[in-house]
């Protein structure tokens, strides 16, 4: 199964490689990642995208601190509605048990364990993947950024106790040791951060108790990630026809595989990309239509038909009435009821 990622991990993407001599959009397009989720932070993306991204960046470049450097650029706004609820915590120790929690709703295939004892907390990080370990720039750029977090919390000056990585000692170790401000262990058994068991009780002068409780609410109500392929790619139609472009090969770069993979997982699910690229346009036909201002060759456009009369044509067959009749309240029964 592809786990995907909000395309907000990439914001700084690039920045960063430019400053080491890269093209940023060459380097995507070279890994078939969408241009297009660099303006939009929300987009899932396919995380073995982002992975051969990182890697082959910092492969060309010679910079093997390149996942470092992506972490160091970023913060909880990089992690959407998961950023915030982080940030409204009372105590430091609320905020990394919310982090860990919640995580997946913003990368569905990276979780976080913490684990104390009378002296040490560890957070551990686990990305998943279908290789033993995740890759190294992978690692780098999702440990870097719990780090980053957790010292926004108690102001650049906190520093952890110890950092554990499993893969073998980069070329500058010394990089990595300004960057955490402590010793780090390569060869680890675990990917993982240590700090003080004292340090969860700090409190956060700026958490909001009702702020905190609100998101909370929110975040709850669409903590479960699409977990099966259709619901995979109906989470991708439905924001990419909001936004006009919606095709099988552009759901198909979203989730790193190609068409005939789309094709195959969904009709072994007993459906097909047409029946939820169908269902998807008939839930947005009824919102955007009941915008009298709006042109219906517009309209016809974003929903990716081949001219306003194809539209017309399909929504007859769907709705069971013409668009001119339900802009005028007409709603057949068979309409109402799907």
């Amino acid at each position: 199964m592809t786990d995907l990622i909000r395309s907000a991990g990439l914001s700084y993407y690039p920045e960063v490689a430019r400053s080491v001599g890269l093209d940023p959009k060459h380097m995507m397009r070279k890994v078939r990642l969408p241009l297009a989720c660099l303006d939009k932070p929300d987009t899932p993306i396919a995380v073995t995208g982002l992975r051969r991204l990182l890697e082959l960046s910092a492969e060309a470049s010679g910079a093997e601190d390149f996942g470092l450097r992506l972490a160091e650029r970023g913060g909880l706004t990089n992690f959407g509605a998961v950023g915030l609820i982080v940030r409204e915590q009372a105590t430091v120790g609320e905020a990394i048990e919310a982090f860990s929690r919640f995580i997946p709703i913003h990368h569905d295939g990276m979780k976080l364990d913490v684990t104390r004892n009378k002296q040490t907390v560890t957070v551990t990080l686990h990305l998943r993947g279908r290789q033993p370990a995740a890759p190294r720039q992978s690692i780098d750029m999702a440990l870097g950024s719990v780090h980053r977090i957790i010292q926004s919390l108690f102001g650049s000056d906190w520093r952890p106790q110890e950092v554990h990585l499993h893969y073998p000692p980069p070329l500058d170790r010394k990089r990595f040791r300004e960057f955490y401000g402590c010793r780090v262990t390569f060869n680890a058994e675990a990917d993982s951060i240590l700090l003080s068991a004292h340090d969860m009780e700090r409190r956060i002068p700026s958490a909001h108790p009702l702020i905190a409780s609100y998101l909370r609410k929110r975040i709850e109500a669409i903590e479960t990630r699409p977990a099966s392929w259709e619901e995979k790619v109906d989470e991708v139609v439905r924001l990419l026809l909001a936004g006009g472009d919606c095709t099988v090969e552009r759901v198909a770069e979203h989730l790193a595989c190609t068409r005939r993979t789309i094709h195959r997982h969904l009709a072994e699910a007993g459906t097909s990309f047409s029946a939820i690229l169908d269902a998807q346009r008939a839930d947005l036909v009824v919102q955007l239509i009941d915008d009298p201002g709006r042109p219906l060759a517009d309209i016809a456009v974003q929903l990716g038909f081949s001219a306003q009369s194809a539209m017309a044509r399909w929504f007859r067959g769907h709705f069971g009435c013409t668009i001119t009749a339900w802009r005028k309240g007409a709603r057949p029964l068979a309409a109402t009821a799907a």
